[in-house]
């Protein structure tokens, strides 16, 4: 798909079609993250950092799901 960078302001951005937007499930005001990948830059609606800062989180109320089951009480 072929996508043109128009000016707005004096900044610089893409208009990105219907098609795409749902393809990526997202819709205005949503966010979209550039990630460098061997391949080039993908645009995605997933958070890499994010998933990454849950992944830790998970591990660590598994870890200590006892200590956080008596706080909780």
């Amino acid at each position: 798909m072929k996508l043109k960078i128009i000016a707005i302001g004096n900044s610089a951005g893409l208009i990105l079609p219907k098609e795409l937007l749902a393809r990526l499930r997202v819709e205005k005001g949503d966010e979209l993250f550039a990630v460098d990948t061997p391949d080039g830059i993908t645009l995605t609606a997933f958070d890499p950092a994010r998933a990454a800062r849950m992944e830790v989180a998970e591990r660590i109320m598994r870890e200590d799901r006892d200590v956080l089951r008596k706080l909780a009480k």
